[in-house]
């Protein structure tokens, strides 16, 4: 048996809506924290040396375990 107090759900609207859609987006873009133009090349140096650095590595270990299958497996 339903209780007469029990929670309802709110009604939800039907449809896409894109004026709405539009509006709440430029709504959430300007709360948006944009970095500085020194931030943003100075961020993406680091991640171009990290991806370079790792790749490296990468290939350095893969030529080891290269070298050693040629030593064992020869």
């Amino acid at each position: 048996m339903a209780k007469k107090d029990e929670a309802t759900l709110p009604e939800q609207k039907a449809g896409f809506n894109p004026n709405s859609f539009i509006q709440e987006t430029k709504e959430e873009l300007d709360k948006v924290v944009w970095p500085s133009r020194q931030q943003l090349i100075s961020e993406s140096i680091a991640v171009i040396l990290m991806v370079t650095l790792s790749a490296t590595l990468i290939y350095l270990v893969d030529q080891f375990f290269q070298w050693a299958q040629i030593k064992v497996f020869g």
